[in-house]
């Protein structure tokens, strides 16, 4: 990897060590690729347009995924992580609010003991999140990070890539693209376009001092009525802070034309269960918009000398929009496959699909029962439905709390005699866990 002019030769202010890995965009993707790549003694180059700390909009939840991956990079970046209360929240689990206003508490693990284990999930805001990355990035000789530094063009070379910005250009034999979801770069070299039933479209603000949190701090999600099949959102925040948003399928959006802004702030006010929380609230800064292109269909992730990683490869879970743990997790994978291309010499599309095929097998499943469940749950009187059955049976809430990391056993909800057997009083059958690298390999990277 070379550092040039475009006019000429270095200068000895731009020389450096070759380094075989260029990686675009420092958000959680892009950090988790240059940390596992250090770990496993390559070099690399982290790139980002933005100079950190840096604000992303973003519902800020971070799942277990995130949290047993940087446990296994290094037990303690983790401790690092969740000892600082005031960089996270740590979360036990869901509070799920059917559209008749019935509640489900749901923790991720049941019978959990706060005092005594450490939180399954977090809630962190990105500015500090992704900012406790690129510090963790820093402290590794290995990862030269440029922040503030914005690619303008990438041309395709025999060897791989040259990355440009203003004044500076760099060549490398194999890419990392990690810089989001609206990279110029998966549209161009990927053909990755934007489809209205596999995006959707999200707001949310900060507010303080809102009311009736699960002492737990469990994240809720508000499947209101008429915002089906999106929901409504209040997740905890250090310093009595909450991330409050709205989120729902592009294509519903247009057909509905729902303005998500006026929206939010409507539910706010005039919502009868959910206003009277935010009576005493204070709105931090405005409303933000963005898009998440849904992992509901499969795309291609890879092709000569490059990879795509997180949002960039349209990686968002179709039913909660989380995204962070995905990114963080096809970064793992693809440090894994940059070096075995290193290793073999080959960075051809052929080699690369590797990447696709792993990508698919951890990930693929999981998205593809998400977005089953999302259509599932366009119809509130299913959800009413499946709400007040949970309710009845207390033995339900253990079931759907062990489905938070058994993917098989959450196949179950989308098999008619599943509730053919919880409606005669019979217990569901549960399945053989998935083997290691199957599907809901959550812990089996």
């Amino acid at each position: 990897l070379t550092l040039r002019p475009r006019n000429g030769a270095p200068t000895n202010a731009q020389r450096m060590k070759h380094k075989p890995i260029c990686i675009v965009g420092a958000g959680p993707g892009g950090c988790a690729t240059a940390l596992k790549l250090s770990y496993l003694g390559i070099p690399c180059l982290l790139i980002d347009k933005a100079v950190f700390p840096r604000d992303k909009v973003c519902g800020d939840a971070i799942s277990g995924k995130v949290t047993t991956l940087l446990q296994r990079l290094d037990p303690a970046l983790l401790q690092r992580f969740q000892s600082d209360a005031t960089l996270q929240v740590g979360v036990w689990g869901i509070r799920f609010v059917a559209p008749n206003g019935k509640r489900l508490d749901v923790p991720f693990k049941p019978l959990f003991d706060p005092e005594g284990e450490v939180p399954p999930g977090h809630v962190s805001r990105r500015m500090s999140f992704d900012n406790f990355l690129v510090e963790e990035v820093k402290r590794r000789p290995t990862i030269e990070m440029r922040e503030g530094c914005e690619v303008v063009d990438f041309e395709r070379r025999p060897g791989g890539f040259a990355v440009r910005g203003k004044g500076w250009e760099e060549e490398t034999p194999l890419l990392v693209v990690a810089n989001g979801a609206h990279s110029r770069f998966a549209r161009r070299w990927a053909g990755l376009q934007k489809d209205p039933a596999h995006h959707a479209g999200a707001v949310r603000a900060y507010f303080q001092g809102v009311s009736g949190f699960h002492p737990e701090s469990f994240i809720e999600l508000h499947f209101l009525k008429e915002f089906t099949p999106g929901y409504f959102w209040i997740f905890p925040l250090p310093g009595g802070y909450a991330n409050v948003g709205l989120g729902m399928r592009s294509d519903y959006i247009s057909r509905r034309k729902f303005n998500l802004k006026k929206s939010l702030l409507e539910i706010i006010r005039e919502h009868p269960a959910i206003a009277p929380r935010f009576r005493n609230a204070r709105q931090e800064g405005k409303v933000e918009g963005y898009g998440l292109p849904l992992g509901s269909k499969r795309r291609p992730l890879s092709g000569d000398h490059y990879m795509l990683v997180g949002d960039a490869g349209h990686l968002i879970d179709p039913l909660t929009g989380e995204g962070i743990g995905n990114a963080f997790y096809s970064g793992i994978i693809a440090a894994e496959q940059a070096q075995a291309c290193l290793q073999a010499q080959d960075f051809s599309a052929a080699f690369l699909q590797a990447y696709d095929h792993r990508v698919a097998r951890v990930l693929g499943s999981e998205m593809k029962l998400s977005y089953q469940l999302q259509r599932m749950l366009r119809y509130p009187r299913l959800a009413d439905f499946i709400a007040n059955l949970v309710d009845r049976n207390p033995h339900l809430i253990r079931l759907v709390s062990d489905m938070y990391t058994d993917l098989n056993l959450r196949k179950q909800l989308l098999n008619p005699l599943f509730w053919i057997r919880i409606l005669t009083g019979r217990r569901p059958l549960k399945e053989n866990p998935d083997p290691p690298g199957s599907g809901s390999a959550v812990l089996n990277p």
